[in-house]
């Protein structure tokens, strides 16, 4: 009688485990939403996504954020940069205080001038102000996520050729306020030939190799690195030398 109810319950575990080949198919694509879902919490624990493109991150189906700036959506959400490209590094360019009077007194604020990158193709620069330093440095890195581009490398120098994405792939001028920068490609081995503030944001961006000429008041950080930036930008949308 024992041996019967034994067989009895092995049945029934067969049964439970088994089952036939369509329920263990349907069954795959919500154990994957699961796994997907368990490395989020890793990454991000406790992100509640707040925009339809938040969500679709979230849920996987959207996997590289090459797919979000090649169709121009807007990233409203720093996390989905973080979710998405992992550990990112952070320079802070330049940190003002501002002052301004009022009828209740003198008001102090902090201006913070922030970049985000990389140092393989990606960059982003953002600008925020706040009453204390701290606030205005997290506020200036979240905006600088959402500001985020893809670089374009390549290796534009006849005295090289080696096709390598170390420069850039031609020439390109980029302007904010008085301060104007040309970047032009070049030799591997040369390193970045550019003033302080250019340099910082050239190399976050992932270029080795590149001659620089600037011209205006260069001195200001925060028109330098909104000009080199706006560079970096135009070659996106740039599909020759100057």
């Amino acid at each position: 009688m024992a041996d019967d109810d034994e067989k009895v319950k092995d049945e029934v575990k067969g049964e439970a485990v088994g089952g036939t080949a369509g329920e263990v198919v349907a069954e795959k694509p919500q154990e994957i939403v699961e796994e997907v879902v368990k490395e989020q919490e890793v990454l991000l624990p406790g992100w509640v996504p707040k925009t339809r493109l938040g969500q679709l991150v979230r849920d996987g189906n959207i996997k590289t954020i090459d797919e979000i700036l090649e169709k121009n959506m807007a990233i409203k959400e720093p996390e989905i940069v973080d979710f998405l490209l992992g550990e990112l590094k952070e320079d802070i360019i330049e940190i003002n205080m501002v002052q301004r009077m009022s009828d209740s007194g003198r008001r102090t604020r902090f201006a913070v001038t922030a970049l985000v990158g990389n140092g393989n193709g990606y960059i982003g620069i953002g600008r925020a102000h706040a009453k204390e330093v701290g606030s205005a440095i997290r506020k200036g890195v979240g905006r600088a996520k959402l500001n985020m581009i893809h670089v374009k490398r390549g290796c534009g120098s006849w005295q090289c050729g080696c096709g390598k994405d170390h420069s850039v792939p031609f020439a390109v001028k980029g302007k904010s306020g008085s301060a104007e920068i040309t970047i032009l490609p070049g030799p591997r081995g040369l390193g970045v030939v550019a003033n302080d503030t250019a340099k910082r944001v050239l190399v976050l961006a992932g270029i080795k190799d590149v001659w620089t000429f600037t011209s205006g008041e260069t001195r200001t950080k925060v028109n330098m690195s909104y000009a080199t930036f706006n560079a970096l930008k135009q070659m996106i949308s740039t599909r020759g030398a100057l």
